[in-house]
């Protein structure tokens, strides 16, 4: 297994294992704002989807029809997690499908500013694979705030090394 497929893999693991936990939380305590960059756990957990969405399909060359990074996508939980498992496994299929030299190919996008840009595959999906962590640790902090266990969201975990 190449080391992006590894982290398609691991990725939707702890997207399912934080939307698990967050299934237990009353309504009010989900979408309470916490004061973090998008508020609350919904809006944070929406904001992964939106930059999945703006970076896959830039990857992808079509449009995305995102319109900001805190647009909301899906306004209850239940058809966010639809929606973050179907992209999961959409991440999944479209990342295994790459080869070293798809890896290598230049992506050339717009920015949300309407900037022009340009990077690897490769560095997409480093970014796109670090962005998600970076905010499920927020998220994890905000289950803290809620009083919630969480469960170990690390790579050995899931590799059954620990």
């Amino acid at each position: 297994m190449t080391t992006f497929a590894l982290l398609s893999k691991f990725n939707t693991w702890a997207n399912a294992q934080v939307f698990t936990t967050c299934a237990g939380l009353s309504d009010g305590d989900y979408h309470l704002d916490r004061k973090v960059f998008f508020g609350s756990i919904h809006n944070t957990l929406n904001h992964n989807l939106v930059v999945d969405r703006l970076w896959f399909s830039r990857a992808k060359g079509v449009e995305h029809g995102i319109k900001s990074l805190d647009q909301i996508l899906h306004d209850d939980f239940d058809s966010l997690r639809l929606a973050r498992i179907a992209e999961d496994q959409g991440i999944i299929d479209f990342v295994t499908s790459l080869d070293e030299d798809s890896l290598a190919q230049s992506v050339d996008f717009h920015t949300m500013a309407g900037d022009p840009g340009t990077m690897a595959m490769r560095d997409i999906l480093i970014s796109v694979f670090n962005h998600q962590t970076h905010h499920r640790g927020q998220v994890t902090a905000m289950l803290t705030q809620a009083g919630v266990k969480y469960p170990d969201l690390d790579i050995p975990v899931y590799l059954g090394a620990v």
